[in-house]
């Protein structure tokens, strides 16, 4: 797994690559906090070029969601969803917790 953060003005962009497993899972998750502690609410997670997630990274996507929520502070949007992870998040329930947008550039248009 790759993980690459370009920050903007008003949202991060977290690109992600590869899978995210069990053990990959801690390493993202501590990422996406460190962004949190600086401050950093309106993220966008790029899964454009993720290939795999297990329920580890999908325990990951929806604790950064209720973190990033919690007193309004921002939100997690999911940018350019490969089919098969969109099948996993429907199945595990998760595509009505989550705006999901076509591509990067919307997803930034969002905040």
């Amino acid at each position: 797994m790759e993980i690459r953060i370009t920050n903007y003005k008003r949202c991060d962009v977290v690109k992600i690559t590869g899978r995210v497993d069990s053990s990959t899972a801690p390493v993202l998750e501590q990422n996406i906090k460190n962004l949190m502690e600086a401050g950093h609410y309106h993220i966008i997670l790029d899964l454009s070029e993720l290939d795999f997630i297990s329920s580890a990274g999908l325990r990951v996507l929806i604790s950064t969601q209720k973190n990033c929520r919690r007193y309004n502070r921002g939100e997690v949007i999911l940018a350019a969803v490969p089919l098969n992870i969109l099948k996993a998040l429907d199945l595990a329930g998760f595509t009505s917790l989550f705006h999901i947008k076509e591509d990067v550039v919307t997803a930034v248009a969002n905040f």
